[in-house]
């Protein structure tokens, strides 16, 4: 009983010790009244969870059944989620010298009100609950609270669940490597280096498979900046493996699994998957790319979450999903799934996203919510990574950049040059950021790829967001400044960031002044760059100022994604769609040639030429 009830200190004490991110929305959890919990085992109260065993056939992603009953139901009673199911706190070291142990290690997961899918709860005493739950590497338990998240008070706990094998290797994340023809392939299980080699078996559909090895990245508390990440936030993230497929043949369709050898002799397996190569740089071919920012994650089962504001999450998943045969490679640029320093929640984003990235390139950019923390060298000093400062996306996801840490990288596909940005750090003139940008911008054939796009999380270009309107300058502060003469000196022809919340588009444009006229196709030379804000993946929409903005062509208060389609060197399609139903409601079409490209437009060109 006595651990019992130090487990209990410690869940009360995590839930005391979650704030609310205001700029997002209400936080479920911040509601619940901690200083008025008591602790009330009852004897006739109690939670059943089942099937204990879950994953039987090979799944990572399962629905349990949780059954509870009380002889003094009410409406606001709720079912909690934790895992590791012992949650007994005991030896937890505590962070703060002002908070004694007991501590909880591994915050709840999320939670749901007893009357959720059982209306007769009050008058029956009893209910029943469908939850989801991943393969996170531990056990899990259920705990029936009641008075409500104002006087709540704990009265029964479940049995534990778990996986039939919690250690399996899971949610695979593709990625372009450092060259055209390389495919890098990361997956997270419960296998360190002293308990098996990790491998990727792989070769062309249908023919001869090889090994190609993988290596292995894990961290540890003190790895972490910060509350919550290392202090309630905290959960063992397993073992973080990449294998490097190289020399594929472009276009070409290839099968792999993932495996781990036991220092027994024995394989452990993942289902199979596949994935269709990259093409070659400068490659004519139909190339088609989806693009959004601040997707984040949401609930399947539709329990209550920490930072339960990406409701739009789910649809956007869903639509690319639904698409995925006429997708070749997407861009997550920024505010990946909003952890905020809970890492559980990493595990439940990759959970949600694997049937597109076992499939496609996942390409991701640095966000504020990634990245974002005071003294650790990132350019804006606030909390909004909750101390992950950025470690999580680092080794969660791979990038080909020179140094992760330094999230700035450039990936070419076929016809297609992007070069993404990293807003977290210093991007000026004079920084190695910039020297990177310019270099990604010049060095670009564009004979041979003539579609050259830059890609950021926050908006260094134009917005019309009311936050950023109240700041003055529609973007970042200094956000376009130095940045802008380099768009137009080498013709970039899409910018597009995330951060703000919606959708619009601009005109093409430089210092503030639209270059052309055309709103739906353009044909010939653009004159300057066409900005984009795609930051409606999923997570709370922003409002737009009230101010007319002239060079705003059309602006979306709701959740969608872009797509881009080159169908050759001289044709490309932009299409906005929203994730509700997957139609398109914005669009225009870019067709020219190679001498358009080498046209001078304004701040272009030198300004003499030896003709002159």
């Amino acid at each position: 009983m006595r651990v019992f009830g130090l487990s209990l200190l410690a869940i009360l004490w995590v839930l005391a010790c979650i704030e609310p991110v205001l700029s997002h929305g209400d936080q479920p959890l911040a509601k619940i009244a901690i200083h008025n919990a008591i602790f009330a085992l009852h004897d006739q109260a109690h939670v059943n969870a089942f099937p204990t065993v879950l994953g039987s056939g090979g799944q990572n992603t399962e629905f349990v059944t949780v059954e509870f009953s009380f002889p003094s139901p009410s409406i606001d009673d709720w079912i909690g989620v934790f895992s590791p199911a012992n949650f007994s706190a005991s030896t937890c070291i505590s962070e703060n010298p002002r908070v004694v142990a007991p501590l909880l290690c591994s915050a709840p997961v999320k939670y749901q009100y007893a009357n959720y899918s059982s209306p007769n709860y009050t008058n029956t005493g009893k209910g029943s609950l469908k939850l989801q739950l991943i393969n996170q590497r531990s056990d899990f338990s259920f705990a029936l609270f009641s008075g409500g998240v104002l006087n709540p008070k704990l009265v029964a706990v479940s049995n534990s669940v778990a996986f039939a094998n919690p250690n399996a290797p899971v949610y695979p994340r593709l990625a372009q490597g450092k060259v055209w023809n390389e495919m890098t392939v990361t997956w997270t299980s419960g296998y360190g280096i002293n308990d098996a080699a990790p491998f990727v078996e792989w070769g062309l559909k249908g023919g001869d498979k090889v090994h190609s090895p993988a290596g292995t990245l894990t961290f540890d508390r003190r790895s972490m900046c910060g509350a919550p990440a290392r202090t309630v936030g905290w959960r063992d993230p397993g073992y973080i493996h990449t294998s490097f497929l190289k020399e594929l043949w472009p276009n070409l369709v290839y099968s792999y699994k993932l495996g781990h050898r036991l220092i027994n002799g024995t394989y452990i397996w993942s289902q199979k998957y596949q994935f269709r190569a990259s093409p070659y740089p400068g490659q004519n071919s139909l190339q088609r790319v989806v693009i959004f920012g601040d997707m984040g994650k949401d609930e399947a089962d539709g329990s209550n979450e920490y930072n339960q504001y990406q409701r739009g999450s789910l649809n956007t998943t869903k639509q690319l999903i639904e698409d995925l045969e006429n997708i070749d490679i997407v861009f997550h640029i920024g505010d990946i799934c909003y952890a905020n320093g809970y890492l559980s929640q990493w595990d439940q984003f990759t959970a949600q996203v694997q049937s597109i990235t076992s499939r496609v390139p996942y390409m991701i950019a640095s966000g504020n919510h990634e990245r974002d923390w005071p003294g650790t060298g990132s350019f804006y000093g606030n909390l909004d990574s909750g101390g992950e400062c950025g470690v999580l996306a680092e080794t969660m996801f791979y990038v080909p950049a020179e140094n992760r840490a330094k999230f700035w990288y450039s990936t070419d596909f076929g016809m297609f040059r992007f070069c993404i940005a990293d807003t977290e750090h210093d991007w000026r003139e004079g920084t190695e950021q910039y020297r990177f940008i310019e270099q990604c911008l010049a060095s670009v054939d564009r004979q041979k790829q003539p579609w050259l796009i830059f890609l950021a999380h926050r908006v260094l270009g134009y917005s019309s967001s009311s936050f950023y309107a109240e700041e003055g300058s529609f973007a970042e502060p200094m956000g376009r400044e130095d940045l802008q003469k380099l768009w137009q000196k080498y013709k970039v022809d899409i910018a597009m960031f995330g951060h703000v919340h919606n959708y619009e588009r601009t005109c093409p444009i430089y210092q503030n002044v639209c270059t052309n006229k055309e709103k739906r196709y353009y044909d010939g030379i653009l004159n300057g760059t066409i900005h984009v804000v795609a930051g409606g993946g999923g997570a709370s929409l922003a409002e737009f100022t009230s101010i007319n903005t002239k060079w705003s062509i059309f602006k979306d208060y709701d959740y969608g994604f872009v797509k881009l389609t080159a169908f050759d060197h001289s044709n490309l399609l932009f299409e906005y769609k929203k994730s509700r139903d997957g139609k398109v409601y914005d669009s225009f079409r870019i067709s020219r040639s190679y001498r358009d490209i080498l046209a001078c437009t304004v701040s272009s060109c030198p300004s003499s030429t030896l003709a002159s």
